[in-house]
């Protein structure tokens, strides 16, 4: 007989059953009681922690971004911080940015949930710890850091990411660095 699963153990099973459902079969066909099965347990469970569905998607993107943090890169110079964070989701999140968008669209339809919502619920900016040292070294001014402008070279990634479901050539992501992002800064 299995051992009983309690606590954050238990809540972690039931999370990565839901990523593994999520990601096997989408939002459209996403239930609770395919996430019962999957994680082996019994309706009650999963229903104290998560009233519904959509409760347990933003519960399971936030889990599965928490357990996949990037490290947030010190190199001494913002141009090669952000480059090596971007490098970095390059090289690692190619397949769950493509996963959250096909399979989160019907979520984000029927919700109003931005996947920039379930970013943000999902961990801090790294990128805002980049900036803050930039700031404190003097290779920027706070004046020019709008939210916009701090998150354009990862937008750019991510949708280079969405219209080629591949990882982006280093070249581009230099390009996005050097002659997009860094002259907004000056």
């Amino acid at each position: 007989m299995p051992e009983r699963r309690r606590g954050a153990a238990l809540e972690k099973a039931l999370l990565d059953a839901a990523w593994e459902e999520l990601t096997a079969n989408g939002y459209a066909r996403f239930t609770m009681d395919a996430v019962v099965k999957r994680a082996g347990t019994s309706p009650p469970v999963l229903y104290r922690r998560w009233p519904d569905r959509d409760e347990l998607v933003r519960a399971t993107i936030t889990h599965v971004l928490q357990q996949n943090r990037v490290d947030t890169p010190d190199t001494g110079s913002l141009r090669e911080d952000v480059l090596t964070l971007m490098r970095t989701i390059n090289a690692t999140r190619v397949e769950a940015i493509t996963l959250m968008s096909v399979h989160l669209a019907g979520y984000h339809q029927e919700t109003g949930t931005s996947p920039g919502d379930l970013l943000a619920a999902g961990h801090e900016k790294s990128a805002d710890v980049l900036f803050d040292r930039a700031v404190d070294r003097g290779e920027i001014t706070p004046e020019h850091l709008s939210e916009r402008i701090k998150s354009l070279p990862y937008d750019l990634l991510r949708h280079e990411i969405l219209t080629t479901f591949a990882p982006v050539p280093d070249h581009v992501l230099e390009e996005i660095v050097d002659t997009i992002f860094l002259p907004l800064l000056r």
